[in-house]
């Protein structure tokens, strides 16, 4: 069958309903479980977040302490995967190839899982992953998991081994709030996808992954980060940005594919990143940031006025995890620490009211071949 018509990257088509996260692209609005991403980014722990998502409220005090204990206890991974993490450091492979490879193990060692059950312990083990290849990587052992830490401090005591200061966990955490979900996003569709199979999670978390991986999706803090350091070492935001523009380059962190406006993240991110480097050594990178944001939507409504550039979450994403001592190589592995409770809520979603996701095409080639023997070609 053939599509009478066309919606190249199914762009305004709906092909869900959910409770999990609303988009206003004109107004520039999200809602996550209902609640404004600001009001839940600034003030719940990651824990919270990812309840609200796989049970559709927020916490009680005890169910919070039982949910993080129970995630904490999920942590831990085999032999069998640090010896793939390993090898993956070794050969220098990226960290979204060591994460894509961790992530197919996710249920190893773990018996037979309700959905439920393994949607927890994909979230508990992604963190681990990451953090046990970028050891590696540096030539050190892993950091064992503390059960004591909370999510998005554990993550940060697994890459160093030192206990993350108040203001970088609070740093990080507004980030995992930030961007645990938004919609039907690429990544998201492809976990639906693979669930309506009736595949399991682990799966589509796996494939998820490799959707994030392609720069178009996951992949703009990190080149944001050097744009702006380069932008701070030349201490001229104007002239870089006219440079750009005039030779028809692109300024990454502004745009958006569905947000008209600035980008609703962009302000929660802004704004921790504020109260971050407000104690730190490295203020002044901070204000180099903040001019070049003032200066690029200027420069780009004036070179681009036929489209509206805003601000968009990469920009400060990139501001924000440099701040609290991610690396800049982890930038995209960890948008998969916080968006992978996202991809299983969605899949648990799906899973709810099933249908077999199957687009159709429009076929485009000859139809008036014949069979020609291959004595005969």
């Amino acid at each position: 069958m053939d599509s009478s018509e066309l919606n190249q990257g199914l762009e305004g088509v709906s092909v869900a309903e959910t409770s999990l996260s609303r988009i206003d692209g004109e107004a520039g609005e999200l809602l996550i479980g209902g609640l404004p991403v600001a009001e839940l980014a600034t003030n719940a722990a990651y824990e919270e977040s990812v309840f609200l998502l796989f049970e559709g409220r927020l916490p009680t005090a005890a169910e919070l302490d039982d949910f993080r204990a129970d995630l904490a206890r999920r942590r831990e991974i085999c032999d069998s995967v640090r010896a793939v993490l390993r090898r993956a450091a070794d050969e220098e492979k990226p960290a979204m190839d060591a994460l894509r490879m961790g992530a197919a193990t996710a249920n190893l060692g773990t018996g037979t899982d309700s959905s439920r059950e393994t949607a927890r312990r994909v979230v508990a083990v992604f963190p681990t992953i990451v953090a046990t290849y970028w050891r590696y990587r540096q030539g050190d052992d892993p950091v064992e998991s503390r059960e004591d830490l909370g999510h998005a401090a554990n993550y940060l005591y697994m890459l160093t081994g030192e206990e993350p200061s108040e203001a970088a966990v609070r740093g990080l955490e507004t980030y995992l709030n930030t961007v645990i979900d938004h919609g039907v996003n690429a990544s998201t569709f492809t976990a639906r996808t693979v669930v309506s199979t009736e595949s399991d999670l682990v799966s589509a978390a796996t494939a998820a992954v490799g959707s994030l991986k392609g720069p178009l999706h996951g992949g703009a803090p990190g080149p944001v980060l050097d744009m702006l350091r380069d932008v701070h070492e030349r201490g001229d935001p104007e002239g870089y940005v006219r440079a750009k523009l005039d030779a028809g380059e692109r300024l990454m962190g502004f745009g958006h594919r569905v947000y008209r406006v600035r980008d609703p993240r962009a302000p929660v991110l802004s704004s921790a990143a504020e109260r971050l480097y407000a104690e730190s050594a490295d203020e002044d990178f901070f204000e180099t940031v903040r001019a070049f944001e003032s200066v690029a939507v200027d420069a780009l409504a004036e070179h681009k006025s036929d489209r509206r550039l805003e601000t968009n979450v990469e920009y400060y994403t990139a501001a924000l995890l440099d701040g609290v001592g991610v690396p800049q190589e982890l930038f995209t592995a960890t948008f998969g620490v916080s968006r992978v409770a996202g991809w299983t809520a969605h899949c648990l979603e799906q899973s709810e009211d099933n249908r077999l996701v199957r687009p159709v095409s429009r076929y485009v080639g000859e139809t008036d071949r014949t069979w020609t023997p291959v004595t005969d070609r």
